[in-house]
């Protein structure tokens, strides 16, 4: 797949004969060159100014390599959590089309809107349950309130749907905290949906990471040439002072 590439568009997908199977795979594929993509684009300059210089020599790095990859690290995790968030978003509204016909919402917010019996439910998709601090929980639900409004559905039940994890209290009052399983049976209406794409996730992996490891080594390599070269370690010694001021300095 390029790297301008699309996968398959959720609802529409959710509307036409393709399988769960082939939906995961191709948004998967999208995954892993988006991760590539994102590592071919990276600057060492960017990577130095972004992160937290003390924390990586409070970690005892001292061998130019492992500080290299241990920055490259921590830019990646972030980068794949973020990735793999859309993915499960598209599996959720792809689920919910196929199931309740469900659609992304028009309101801020608001990811899947669904009708399921009499119960009108505006949901609000996070990958994990400790998704946000007390402002970002507070915003989520003013934007309930908001898109309740908006669609003329005072009754609508508000959800805030983890994909993955748990939380032993689900109702929060104004909304409910769907993790997991709970999250999954209610868009798919399958009590064991939540297993049933583990597979499908997988397709290709062992290929896909090992194209991705090969441009790891080679950003490695080449980040570490230009650490040397821009004089970022001196008589063998990390230059830690040089570092922070590159980070942190005023000029």
């Amino acid at each position: 797949m390029s790297a301008t590439a699309s996968p398959f568009d959720p609802y529409h997908a959710a509307l036409s004969s393709i399988t769960l199977s082939d939906f995961v795979g191709q948004w998967i594929d999208n995954f892993h060159q988006r991760r590539l993509d994102s590592l071919n684009s990276l600057k060492l300059d960017q990577l130095l100014r972004r992160k937290n210089i003390y924390l990586f020599k409070a970690k005892n790095l001292e061998v130019v390599t492992d500080l290299v990859r241990s920055l490259l690290d921590a830019h990646l995790s972030s980068q794949e959590e973020t990735l793999f968030g859309k993915v499960l978003e598209a599996i959720a509204l792809f689920v919910c089309a196929r199931t309740h016909n469900g659609r992304k919402s028009a309101a801020q917010g608001i990811d899947i809107e669904f009708q399921f019996n009499s119960n009108y439910y505006i949901v609000s998709v996070k990958s994990g349950p400790n998704w946000g601090n007390h402002q970002q929980v507070q915003r989520m639900k003013q934007n309930f309130s908001a898109a309740k409004r908006i669609l003329n559905l005072p009754n609508a039940i508000a959800v805030n749907g983890c994909c993955y994890g748990r939380d032993n209290q689900e109702n929060k009052g104004d909304y409910l905290k769907l993790c997991g399983q709970s999250f999954w049976e209610l868009i798919s209406n399958d009590p064991n949906f939540y297993l049933s794409f583990i597979e499908p996730l997988g397709q290709n992996a062992k290929e896909k990471n090992e194209e991705f490891f090969r441009g790891y080594y080679r950003i490695v390599n080449r980040f570490t040439e230009e650490f040397f070269r821009k004089g970022w370690c001196r008589d063998g010694r990390i230059d830690w002072e040089g570092l922070v001021k590159f980070n942190s300095g005023k000029t």
